[in-house]
């Protein structure tokens, strides 16, 4: 039987997109194997999907001398198969994975850039040292697999070619049937958090972690309690800021701000929810904004590579300037007070986002796996 590999820096990022892709590839007769770091968990879900996994201590820090070791181990096993296909995901695992997979004799490669780690407004490190490492690994890279507009450009800069070696897909795609309307009886979120159907629920949904900006919606849900004190606001994840985001909370005795923390039930949350809100400072195609659009809610983020892909200003949500935290205030309160703009940009949302469904991103797939496996 044939053996396919699926590579990652850490088993968590490949239990959270690529399962659906894993058993696409296992029904139609391969055998899946799966490497990644063990550090933050996900591999018990790997596994479950009838994967064989494979430990390879990966670092996200490109900087750390982890990955050497990491290389070694990757080496090793690549030596001890061979793969029809090998498809590579995040910065460090994949530039090791590509250069071994062609130094090892492997068969095709494919990178999906789930967002480039340069782009409009980087520090000029990032440039350096990414935009060198995909520069170097081009020659390695069969096909290379980008979800934004953005990234679609680089990679041509790259010297990739649409349709040859570049191809744009739909993100890693969104199950819609979660996030159909809850029975009466289901919504039991508000009530477990003392709110009133009359409350309005604003919802963030991202890794407590610098990128993901929080301070910003914090600086301006602090203005904006003030003026709308039916509003409150849900912190959905977790992360090594979330002690630092609770004090800074308490230490402004900003009002009505939950912590959730990680949870396995964000479709009934969103379900539940007002509006979403996301400030990150850059993203590749954010999933939660994918998620917020599926459940039909208006979603206010920052203006930046990834979200304004989603997020159409004026009809399914608003973008503001990263910093702006006024305007951010502003277009939540502007939501906050108008129901039924809030249906409208929902409804619009909804239906774009099918565009992104998973049932349409696995036939993307499919179409790239089914050309490099022939």
């Amino acid at each position: 039987m044939s053996k396919i590999l699926f590579l990652a820096t850490v088993y968590t990022h490949l239990a959270a997109f690529h399962i659906p892709f894993m058993r696409l590839l296992r029904d139609k007769g391969y055998e899946i194997h799966a490497a990644a770091s063990p550090a933050e968990g996900g591999k018990e879900e790997i596994e479950a999907a009838g994967v064989k996994c494979w430990d390879v201590p990966f670092a996200r820090s490109p900087y750390s001398l982890q990955n050497f070791r990491a290389a070694w181990a990757l080496k090793r096993l690549l030596e001890s198969h061979r793969f029809a296909l090998i498809h590579v995901h995040t910065p460090v695992a994949a530039f090791w994975g590509r250069w071994l997979a062609k130094a090892t004799g492997q068969g095709p490669v494919l990178y999906t850039a789930h967002g480039f780690h340069f782009y409009k407004g980087a520090p000029l490190r990032n440039w350096l040292i990414y935009y060198t490492a995909e520069k170097l690994a081009s020659p390695w890279t069969d096909g290379l697999i980008v979800i934004n507009e953005e990234d679609f450009d680089n990679a041509r800069r790259l010297g990739f070619a649409p349709e040859r070696n570049l191809f744009y897909v739909h993100g890693v795609g969104v199950d819609l049937k979660q996030y159909s309307p809850l029975e009466a009886a289901e919504e039991c979120l508000r009530e477990s958090l003392g709110l009133s159907s009359a409350d309005v629920v604003v919802t963030c949904v991202a890794e407590m972690i610098p990128r993901k900006n929080h301070l910003m919606l914090l600086n301006a849900w602090e203005n904006l309690a003030v003026r709308c004190p039916e509003c409150c606001l849900l912190l959905v994840g977790a992360g090594k800021l979330l002690p630092a985001l609770k004090k800074e909370v308490e230490r402004k005795k900003i009002p009505r701000v939950h912590f959730l923390g990680y949870r396995r039930d964000v479709p009934r949350i969103l379900t539940e929810s007002d509006i979403v809100v996301l400030t990150s400072k850059h993203e590749g195609l954010p999933r939660a904004i994918m998620e917020a659009m599926a459940a039909g809610k208006p979603v206010v983020a920052s203006n930046v590579r990834g979200n304004r892909d989603l997020v159409e200003h004026g009809r399914t949500g608003f973008l503001v300037g990263l910093g702006d935290v006024e305007g951010l205030a502003g277009y939540l309160e502007v939501l906050a007070r108008d129901e039924s703009l809030r249906l409208s940009l929902g409804a619009a949302g909804r239906e774009k986002i099918k565009e992104y469904s998973l049932d349409k991103v696995l036939a993307e797939m499919e179409a790239i796996y089914n050309r490099y496996l022939s």
